[in-house]
């Protein structure tokens, strides 16, 4: 069957397009869709006969194209959104990963939720650019290509992204090598420790003073209705929401959130509640985001009613 060998071939880079579409939407589901539909464009381009050379560049480009498309709608829907507006979730727990191939968490290390979140001030090419330049590292000849623009021109355009989220800089870390890995996870097991533990005291001396605790409700889930900023009022936060936590017989298991440490939060009957990240850098969490809309959780696996907002 005339390009069989070529779509075996094909199917290995499905791990990198579902990183650029997951960088490009900030949804786990709407980057799987993108990436399905790509394929099924390069399927339908070569039953018409079309020769195409290089599928990687090809399928590269289809993901970005359609992912700045899918930005664009996006962007309207978000501007009604409940609340404090965060990403899907890439999740990966000591069972193994909850979104799939394992190859999605990895390269999606670089994709924290605090840089994703900062990539929501660019406009969607400048997204695509910043993302293929700064995160996947292709050069300015084939981000041009990729997105129909000038070289010169996507040199400005990256420019001007990477000014506009200077200001939340400290929050992009590249993807943690084995060892700090490992540093974070013992780092996230002491936080979570003196969290359970009520050790107001412990727990401030591991949050930077400026810390920032974000909550993702979608106007479906029990929430913070604005992010929470200031190490005190987000410790009595985190203690007093884990106390409730273990009222209510839900249980917390360690995982990696975007390639960080954190963990999600199960009720009783197993079903996902909500999922926290931690982002550390210097010895410190910056930054902690909590994602419990019921709908960004469903890849995960099934969700709980626990925290679910009732119907009006």
């Amino acid at each position: 069957m005339p390009g069989t060998t070529d779509e075996a071939s094909a199917a290995g880079y499905r791990p990198l397009l579902f990183s650029i579409a997951y960088g490009m939407t900030g949804s786990v589901g709407d980057a799987e869709d993108i990436v399905q539909d790509a394929f099924l464009g390069w399927t339908r381009a070569q039953r018409a006969g079309t020769e195409i050379a290089a599928p990687k560049a090809y399928l590269t480009t289809a993901v970005t194209r359609l992912g700045i498309n899918h930005l664009s709608s996006a962007r309207v829907r978000r501007e009604t959104y409940v609340g404090d507006w965060l990403p899907e979730p890439v999740v990966v727990t000591s069972d193994g990963p909850g979104t799939g191939p394992a190859e999605h968490a990895e390269l999606a290390d670089s994709l924290s939720m605090a840089f994703l979140v900062l990539l929501e001030s660019l406009s969607p090419v400048e997204r695509a650019v910043f993302v293929l330049r700064e995160v996947f590292g292709y050069g300015y000849p084939d981000v041009a290509e990729i997105v129909g623009k000038t070289e010169a021109n996507c040199r400005q355009i990256f420019a001007r992204a990477r000014r506009r989220i200077a200001s939340g800089r400290q929050a992009r870390d590249s993807a943690p090598s084995p060892a700090r890995r490992v540093e974070g996870e013992e780092f996230a097991r002491r936080f979570f420790e003196a969290a359970e533990g009520g050790d107001m005291e412990a727990l401030l001396g591991m949050l930077a003073p400026d810390v920032v605790f974000h909550g993702d409700g979608g106007g479906k889930a029990r929430a913070v209705g604005k992010p929470v900023a200031e190490a005190r009022r987000v410790v009595k936060l985190l203690v007093g929401g884990l106390r409730r936590v273990r009222i209510l017989g839900a249980t917390l298991r360690p995982a990696r959130v975007n390639g960080r440490p954190g963990f999600v939060i199960y009720d009783a009957e197993g079903r996902v509640v909500s999922v926290v990240g931690l982002d550390i850098a210097d010895g410190v969490v910056r930054s902690i985001h909590s994602v419990a809309n019921p709908d960004k959780l469903g890849h995960i696996g099934p969700v709980s009613d626990l925290t679910r907002m009732p119907e009006k």
